[in-house]
């Protein structure tokens, strides 16, 4: 592998064409993707419970996890379904 010399206007061209590239690929790419998976501490967070709690919502199949090593993620639609199911409606107020 040889080294090679090129001029600096076709230096500035490719590096107009990478950032050309890349913002192409981040308005393709949604953002939400990016945020999609929470790691333990993210979800004990959100719900307010503790990591053992965490710990039993797993074992007893309340929430859906992936493990990757020693560390556990969810998926945040599946957080939000949780809290959605925990939803408790407001009564209607009486005149």
């Amino acid at each position: 592998m040889g080294i090679r010399i090129i001029d600096e206007r076709a230096f500035e061209k490719v590096k107009q064409l990478v950032k050309d590239v890349r913002e192409k690929s981040r308005q393709l790419i949604p953002v939400s993707s990016k945020s999609e998976w929470l790691d333990n501490q993210q979800v004990c967070m959100l719900l307010d419970i503790s990591p053992r709690t965490l710990q039993s919502h797993r074992d007893r199949g309340i929430l859906a996890y992936s493990q990757t090593g020693h560390k556990c993620y969810y998926k945040k639609s599946d957080v939000e379904k949780l809290m959605q199911k925990s939803r408790v409606d407001a009564k209607p107020i009486k005149k």
